[in-house]
């Protein structure tokens, strides 16, 4: 299907420890003058989006290096990938979708015959159908082209669901949206780290958005990754 669920990657307490971890991110965010409701993205605000997180706290820096999820990347992807982007999303009661689309398609022109990109998404909630669980359509890693997609694909699309500590393995040709959370009461917050063949350009540079002293704290793997310093 282009999609797996490894429940239990983190314990609940651990999963909790960085949904608070997540919080102070978002407001954090909102100190420096970058908003977490995207009208491009999103049809209101009761979709939260958090970026920059590796520049946020050191949790975020721990899980994107994570063994579980980094042996994921390097069954699809191979030993020659790049972390892309780490960002979250919190969908609160109310949430509506943003539009369809495949990661992949977003930064690699068609046909698109190979996998040369992949989320890792870290389930920060118990997520279901109902608060907000992706859709996917299951099987679209093997879409080439954008007039393969079907016209009306929703009938078609499932959601994950998984346990709060799990993450989810998506490949990057996936067609996927956001669930719209349709509770009275349950959020659900999403951490994806977004990684990609490293002969793709990035879709942030992390030598202008980290800080200098996030710079200087990553470890010699991690700033390989992310494609800091001259050469990158």
């Amino acid at each position: 299907d282009g999609v797996a669920v490894i429940e239990g990657v983190l314990t609940r307490d651990e999963a909790l420890h960085a949904r608070a971890a997540l919080l102070e991110a978002a407001a954090e965010s909102e100190r420096r003058g970058v908003a977490t409701f995207m009208p491009v993205l999103d049809p209101n605000a009761a979709n939260i989006r958090v970026f920059n997180l590796l520049d946020m706290h050191p949790i975020f820096r721990e899980l994107i290096l994570h063994p579980v999820a980094t042996a994921l990347v390097r069954a699809l992807l191979g030993e020659h990938f790049a972390i892309s982007n780490f960002t979250a999303n919190i969908a609160l009661p109310g949430s509506g979708s943003m539009s369809l689309h495949s990661d992949q398609a977003l930064v690699v022109p068609e046909p698109w015959l190979a996998p040369w990109s992949m989320n890792i998404v870290w389930c920060l909630d118990d997520v279901t159908r109902e608060n907000g669980g992706t859709l996917y359509l299951p099987g679209s890693q093997h879409v080439t082209r954008r007039a393969e997609v079907p016209a009306n694909p929703l009938p078609r699309m499932q959601a994950f669901t998984a346990p709060c500590g799990s993450i989810v393995a998506l490949d990057g040709r996936v067609w996927h949206t956001s669930g719209a959370n349709v509770t009275r009461d349950a959020e659900r917050a999403l951490l994806f780290g977004y990684y990609s063949a490293d002969f793709l350009r990035p879709q942030v540079n992390f030598n202008a958005m980290l800080s200098a002293e996030t710079q200087a704290r990553v470890s010699p793997e991690l700033f390989a990754r992310l494609k800091l310093g001259p050469d990158a």
